[in-house]
C-alpha cells in the first residue's frame, strides 16, 4: 500500500476544525483523488478542552506547536494558528528546516516574512503552499502558478475582504449608516471586536502583497502597499455615486508600472454593471489580465471553516501527488526587488467638500484645481446642511500625486470644513 501522507494541524479554531472535518469525512475521495492516504497524525491549540465540534479522539497532542513541528511521524504542518510572529512563525521556520511541507492559511506571516520562509523551503527540498491566505475558497495562487504561468501578468485587482464588502452592500441595501452596519457585522461574526484589520485595509493588504509578488515575479514588500480603509465612507457618498452609475468597493490593485509596483488598497468607484459592481456580501473577487488570456474573473467565498479549510486541503492534495513548486511560482532566489511606482496610472476621481457657504469659495477651489492641472468633469453642489455647503465634484483623469496637492491646498482654507473625500474611479 502506498505510504500515507500524514498531516499535523497547528491551530485548532474555526478553519482548523473544518480541515479536520474534511479529512474525516472524505478520506476514500482524498485517497483516490491523491493516489494516497491522507491522514490527521497530531494536533496542538492552546485548549485541550475546548469543544470544536469535531472527534480528536484519534490523534495525538501536543502542547507546543513548535514540537508539533519536529515530530518525525509528520510530513506536512498545516499552520492556521495566524499573527505574523510567536508561535506560527517558530513552528513553520521549523518545521521547514526539519524537512517537512507546511501548508499555512496566514496572510500576516507570508507578506511580513514570505520572503525569507520561501527561501527556507527551497533550501529544504520541501512545498511552502499559501492557497488558504488569499481569497479564501478562490484558487487564485493556483491559477496564477501553474494556469497562467504562461502569460505576462499585466494587472491583478479584486475585492479580497468579506467585511468589508459586506458594510458596503449593506449601507446601501438599507440607508444604515457606517457605524450601525459595522456594529451588525461584529454581531454576525463578520468582523472583529477590534475591526481596524479589516475596515482599515489591512487584512485585504496582505493578500494583496502576496499576489502581486506571484503575478509580477518579485519580492513580497507589504510595507509598500498604499492602504486605505472604508472609515470614512459615508451614505452620502454611496448614494451619490449610485445616482452615477457606480458603487464603492474596497479594491486591491497592482500593477508593473514602467518605474516600478504599484499596490494599493483603497475604496474605489467601479461601474455598477461590471463583475466587481455586481458582487455582494462577504463574497471576494479577483480578475486577473494576462498579455495572452486577457481577463479572467474568479469569484467565491472570501472566508469561513468551509471555503478556507478547502483551499488548505487543495495545498495538501497538491503534496501527496508530488507537485513541489516554488511558493511564489518560481524560485525564491529569481523573485526580485523593484522599486515602488511613484506615477501610477492616471484617473477619473470623485471629490466631496463640506465648505462654508460663503461667497468666492467655489471659485477658489476650482482655481485651486485648475492651478494643479486638474480639469473637472462634473459638478454638483446639494442642499445646504446647516452652514456647510456639500459639493461633488468628478474630475477628468489626473495623477494622484496631482489631486493631493490640490488637495492639501484646499484643505487648508478656512472654508473647508472637513478633510474632503477622494475615491479613485477604476477602469474595469
Amino acid at each position: 500500500m502506498t505510504k500515507p501522507l500524514r498531516l499535523a494541524i497547528a491551530g485548532l479554531g474555526t478553519v482548523g476544525a473544518g480541515i479536520v472535518k474534511i479529512v474525516q469525512q472524505h478520506d476514500d475521495l482524498l485517497a483516490a483523488r491523491a493516489g494516497r492516504p491522507i491522514e490527521i497524525v497530531a494536533i496542538s491549540a492552546r485548549s485541550r478542552s475546548k469543544d470544536r465540534g469535531v472527534d480528536l479522539s484519534g490523534y495525538v497532542w501536543e502542547d507546543d506547536a513548535v514540537a508539533l513541528a519536529r515530530r518525525d511521524d509528520v510530513d506536512v504542518l498545516i499552520e492556521v494558528i495566524g499573527g505574523e510572529d510567536g508561535p506560527a512563525k517558530a513552528a513553520v521556520e521549523t518545521a521547514l528546516s526539519n524537512g517537512k511541507h507546511v501548508v499555512s492559511a496566514n496572510k500576516a506571516l507570508l507578506a511580513i516574512h514570505g520572503q525569507n520562509l520561501a527561501t527556507l523551503a527551497e533550501e529544504n527540498g520541501v512545498a511552502l503552499r499559501f492557497e488558504a491566505a488569499v481569497a479564501g475558497g478562490i484558487p487564485i495562487v493556483k491559477a496564477l502558478t501553474e494556469g497562467l504561468a504562461a502569460n505576462k501578468i499585466e494587472r491583478i485587482m479584486g475585492v479580497m475582504n468579506g467585511t468589508c464588502n459586506y458594510i458596503l452592500t449593506v449601507m446601501e441595501d438599507t440607508g444604515a449608516d457606517y457605524a450601525d452596519v459595522l456594529r451588525d457585522a461584529q454581531e454576525l461574526g463578520y468582523a472583529e471586536a477590534d475591526p481596524t484589520v479589516d475596515v482599515g485595509g489591512f487584512d485585504a493588504a496582505h493578500k494583496l502583497s502576496l499576489l502581486a509578488a506571484t503575478a509580477f515575479g518579485t519580492q513580497v514588500d507589504f510595507g509598500n502597499v498604499k492602504v486605505e480603509g472604508i472609515e470614512r465612507i459615508s451614505l452620502t457618498d454611496i448614494n451619490h455615486v449610485a445616482n452615477m452609475g457606480f458603487r464603492i468597493k474596497l479594491l486591491g490593485v497592482a500593477r508593473m508600472n514602467d518605474d516600478g509596483l504599484e499596490q494599493r488598497m483603497q475604496p474605489c468607484l467601479v461601474p455598477a454593471d461590471s463583475p466587481l459592481g455586481t458582487l455582494d456580501g462577504v463574497s471576494n473577487m479577483v480578475i486577473v489580465e494576462g498579455d495572452h488570456v486577457g481577463q479572467i474573473v474568479l469569484q467565491g467565498p472570501g472566508a469561513g471553516m468551509g471555503p478556507t479549510a478547502s483551499a488548505v486541503m487543495g495545498d495538501v492534495m497538491d503534496i501527496a501527488r508530488g507537485l513541489i513548486i516554488p511558493a511564489f511560482g518560481q524560485p525564491a532566489a529569481s523573485l526580485t526587488k523593484v522599486a515602488i511606482s511613484n506615477t501610477g496610472v492616471d484617473a477619473e476621481y470623485y471629490l466631496r467638500f463640506s465648505l462654508a457657504d460663503e461667497a468666492g469659495v467655489m471659485a477658489a477651489v476650482s482655481t485651486t484645481l485648475g492651478d494643479h492641472g486638474i480639469s473637472i468633469n462634473r459638478m454638483h453642489q446639494y442642499n445646504h446642511d446647516g452652514d456647510a455647503a456639500p459639493v461633488i465634484i468628478v474630475t477628468h483623469a489626473v495623477s494622484r500625486a496631482k489631486l493631493d496637492g490640490a488637495l492639501g491646498v484646499i484643505t487648508a482654507m478656512s472654508a473647508c470644513l472637513e478633510k474632503p473625500i477622494a475615491i479613485r474611479i477604476e477602469t474595469v
